[in-house]
C-alpha cells in the first residue's frame, strides 16, 4: 500500500475529501519525523511505537574485495508493534 493508497483508505472511513485526508496524513508522518530526528518516541497506544535506534561505529568488510571498512555510526528509525497490532496479525 503506498501513501495515496493509505490516505484515500482514511478519505473512506472518515468522510474527508481525499485532498484534506493526504494532508492529514502528511501531517502526521512529518510530526512523527520531526520528533525522531528530534530523539524522541512516538507511541500510538494498540498500534505500536516509534524510536530511535543508535547503532555504534563498527568495523566490516566489503564483500567484493574482502577488505575491512569502518562503518560509521548511525541513527535508524525502529517500530516496535504494540501487544494488541500482534494479537490481530496473529489471529
Amino acid at each position: 500500500m503506498t501513501k495515496n493508497d493509505l490516505a484515500d483508505k482514511v478519505a473512506e472511513r472518515t468522510g474527508l475529501p481525499a485532498t484534506q485526508a493526504r494532508q492529514a496524513l502528511e501531517a502526521a508522518i512529518e510530526t512523527v519525523s520531526d520528533e525522531l530526528a528530534a530523539g524522541g518516541e512516538v507511541a500510538l497506544a494498540g498500534f505500536g511505537k516509534f524510536s530511535v535506534s543508535h547503532r555504534s561505529a563498527r568495523q566490516g568488510r566489503n564483500p567484493a574485495t574482502g577488505e575491512t571498512i569502518n562503518i560509521a555510526a548511525s541513527k535508524a528509525a525502529k517500530f516496535s508493534a504494540a501487544s494488541a497490532l500482534k494479537s490481530r496479525l496473529n489471529s
